[in-house]
């Protein structure tokens, strides 16, 4: 496994490109995005689970149902939600796109990020499209990067290389998230590409379990968002063996794909809107992997705790609070909490009480933009890890006028 540079362009046979298209007042902003693969292949995607669904995400799913895509649109500005025109729209987003591509309609995923329950104008998307398509580039994949981003302050990207079936593979990835991000598929779009041959069904099998462990262990807020969408495309150019069953290329797989997508979390909960600090639960000695993601999901959640982090005050006792009240089934007094960064680790419970400790360590340690929440059980074998930041003045800021 090797960390390479290439975004969604990483992979063989991939392009892409991001334009300023005219939904945003901000000339200065790409609004729309466009990764496109030279040849169709394998598609999956797993959607948010709010029930109120943007249009994107339902024509989408009708699109891939046969297992196969070729192109992503994206664009940001607008959600596209709540819209009585909303499927019709992304259709013409679809249509519009294969014509200039001379590919199938039905082969297109499309997706919308921005504010709910505005008209979205197709007019500028489809004046646009022709400039996204022909300025479609192997070094595009910041551009698309960028198109994608709403409230976000630094573009999300990474890929890695690997081998299956003796055959060097790359699978590489773009997301956007900062605000109304919660377990549930956190609110994000998420694109990932791969050249490595994998059927339908296994892509859609190691998507479906990866965003068990990653992108529903990511809390910024505690809000859904309602047009949260991780896909991926894999079109087969790196000649491997198609994957149509377990074992060891499926393994390694799986394991690319993982590397890609918690890299991808970690940078959307730093992103965090307002957030000034990255915050890593990690549970040990569960009984159960089930049991140890409930209690990192409700610590990682919890609004004081957030608060104490942003503060840089060690107040372990919201901490075990977060955890009395997650409903998972734990022993109290068996309970260890230590804050840990850069700056070193200290433990400031153990066994569901308090000890003594450095208040000045503490504070050095929790001054540092990444923070580690290491909670112990000592109940089990079992591990979890959730992804959240700190909650800060900017966090209302930024929420209070959104729509401005």
């Amino acid at each position: 496994m090797k960390q390479i540079e290439g975004g969604v362009c990483a992979a063989k046979g991939f392009t892409a490109n991001g334009v300023h298209c005219g939904i945003r007042k901000n000339r200065t902003k790409r609004d729309l995005a466009l990764i496109c693969s030279s040849v169709p292949g394998s598609a999956a995607a797993v959607y948010t689970k709010n029930l109120v669904k943007g249009a994107p995400l339902i024509v989408t799913e009708q699109n891939i149902a046969d297992g196969t895509a070729q192109a992503v649109i994206c664009n940001s500005g607008n959600a596209n939600t709540c819209n009585a025109n909303g499927i019709e729209i992304a259709n013409a987003m679809c249509e519009a796109l294969a014509d200039e591509l001379k590919i199938k309609s039905s082969d297109v995923i499309v997706a919308s990020t921005g504010v709910i329950g505005q008209p979205l104008d197709i007019t500028p998307i489809k004046s646009g499209i022709p400039a996204l398509a022909a300025g479609l580039s192997a070094n595009g994949n910041s551009f698309a990067a960028e198109a994608i981003m709403t409230t976000d302050l630094k573009r999300k990207e990474t890929a890695v290389e690997f081998t299956a079936g003796g055959k060097t593979c790359r699978i590489g990835g773009i997301a956007k998230g900062s605000g109304m991000i919660h377990p549930n598929m956190a609110t994000m779009l998420v694109f990932i590409t791969t050249d490595c041959a994998v059927s339908p069904a296994m892509l859609k099998r190691a998507l479906s379990e990866d965003v068990e462990d990653t992108f529903n262990m990511v809390s910024v807020d505690g809000d859904t968002s309602t047009n949260d969408m991780v896909t991926v495309i894999a079109n087969g150019l790196a000649g491997n063996a198609e994957i149509t069953a377990e074992g060891a290329d499926f393994s390694a797989f799986k394991e690319a794909l993982n590397t890609v997508t918690s890299a991808l979390c970690r940078m959307i909960a730093a992103d965090g809107e307002g957030a000034s600090k990255l915050l890593e639960c990690t549970v040990s000695g569960a009984k159960d992997v089930q049991t140890a993601k409930i209690v990192a999901k409700s610590v990682i959640c919890s609004s004081l705790l957030k608060a104490a982090m942003f503060g840089a005050d060690a107040n372990w006792g919201r901490v075990l609070c977060a955890i009395g009240y997650s409903g998972a089934d734990v022993d109290i007094e068996k309970i260890d909490v230590a804050f840990s960064s850069a700056k070193g680790t200290v433990a400031v419970c153990k066994n569901g009480s308090g000890i003594e400790f450095s208040e000045e360590k503490a504070k050095e340690v929790l001054l540092e933009k990444e923070i580690g929440i290491d909670i112990q059980l000592n109940a089990g074998a079992a591990k979890a890890v959730a992804w959240g930041c700190d909650l800060t003045y900017d966090y209302v800021k930024i929420n209070g006028d959104y729509r401005s």
